[in-house]
């Protein structure tokens, strides 16, 4: 597998240098500094590809383009926003960028509402509160229709947690959840996130899923054109968030995704993480069933909660069955190779990693720590290069 690492650009406190030390040969980024809806230009996309590999690495896939709600709901300004997502995907693929990754989540790009969740034993890592999520949703943002979407006794249990809550934490929460996190598209007011959530007051799950097929037949003729894969990531967390519609959640979701619109160029990320913060994904299922269209893998692991509460644990130590993911993977990589497909290697990130040692009290993007992602790398290449030895010896 291809060892990655998500970069930010040069603003990244984490730098290439730093990639490049913690083990890492190919880069996963995008041009952050062109979020507004201009096309990506050739001389844009070379600009950064000279200067990854001016630190002797290489971009292994873009993550991601920009993905305007005016494409998600197919509304006013939908034809332009599709025909700059094609163009910055043709001067990605004529720069030999081979791999695209892109989400179709509505609103809210991955959400947590803790980004300073404090372990017992190693550091911080990030959670998502079921219950400090539903408190801001029904009782701060006060969605209409947001009270009929939950369990009684959910709303019971979010107002009394509201209560123990002074106006800085009901701030704290409320910038977490709507801040936007790396990645992510925008950083929301009250005001703001209540207008776009009203965007698709229209759109059920049917109606979203039919506008993300009619996005894919639009752009993947030009990925095969440029030779990219495009390669789908899963909603995080897999369920639907301020009532809006989520259609990448399940296996079932992505077997229609595939089916829809049955080409090699539409292909899927694994993230164990976002699919494994779901109980009823079996992710061992998941990776055998979909591994031959899937072209990217975010691995990392998660702990779930009954009322659908998870923080992200160790890369080695949830509820993924790391160890058999990475195997069938490696199985799949081996399947290619023998079948001579040019383009057998999947990339991999280690996806996520705790603030831990030095990182604490640093200036760092949530999640993307420099130390805590090194040691999921440095744990994750042990699985790969344990059972690469345990094959050839069989």
């Amino acid at each position: 597998m291809l060892q990655t690492w998500r970069w930010f650009g040069p603003e990244d406190p984490v730098t290439l240098e730093h990639a490049r030390q913690a083990g890492a040969t190919g880069i996963v980024t995008a041009l952050h500094h062109i979020y507004d809806g201009r096309a990506w230009t050739a001389e844009d996309v070379l600009e950064r590809k000279r200067l990854i590999e001016a630190a002797g690495l290489v971009w292994s896939v873009c993550e991601s383009i920009p993905m305007p709600t005016a494409i998600k709901t197919r509304s006013a300004g939908y034809r332009d926003a599709i025909d700059a997502w094609k163009q910055s995907l043709a001067s990605l693929g004529r720069a030999g960028v081979p791999v695209v990754c892109y989400n179709f989540m509505p609103v809210v790009d991955w959400t947590r509402t803790d980004l300073m969740y404090r372990l017992s034993t190693t550091g911080y890592a990030l959670r998502f509160d079921m219950t400090d999520f539903v408190a801001y949703d029904a009782f701060v943002l006060r969605r209409p229709g947001a009270e009929g979407d939950y369990p009684a006794a959910m709303l019971d249990h979010a107002k009394a947690r509201l209560d123990t809550m002074d106006a800085a934490d009901v701030h704290l929460l409320e910038e977490t959840i709507i801040r936007g996190l790396p990645g992510g598209e925008a950083a929301y007011t009250r005001d703001r996130i209540a207008s776009e959530i009203a965007l698709f007051d229209d759109l059920d799950d049917d109606a979203m899923r039919a506008n993300l097929l009619d996005f894919l037949r639009e752009v993947v003729p030009v990925a095969q054109e440029v030779g990219v894969r495009l390669v789908l990531h899963p909603d995080d967390p897999p369920f639907s968030l301020f009532g809006l519609p989520r259609v990448v959640s399940t296996a079932a979701d992505a077997r229609r995704i595939l089916a829809g619109v049955d080409d090699p160029a539409n292909s899927l990320v694994l993230c164990t993480g976002s699919y494994g913060s779901r109980p009823d994904n079996d992710l061992v299922a998941i990776a055998r069933e979909f591994a031959p269209r899937i072209h990217f893998a975010h691995l990392r692991n998660v702990r779930c909660e009954p009322d659908g509460s998870f923080h992200e644990s160790e890369h080695l130590d949830g509820d993924v069955d790391m160890v058999e993911v990475v195997r069938i993977l490696l199985a799949e990589e081996r399947r290619r190779r023998a079948a001579g497909d040019p383009n057998w290697e999947m990339p991999m990130r280690p996806d996520h990693g705790h603030m831990i040692l030095d990182d604490i009290g640093k200036t760092v993007l949530p999640g993307y720590t420099g130390i805590g992602r090194l040691k999921g790398l440095a744990e994750l290449r042990g699985i790969i290069q344990t059972l690469e030895r345990l094959d050839l010896a069989a």
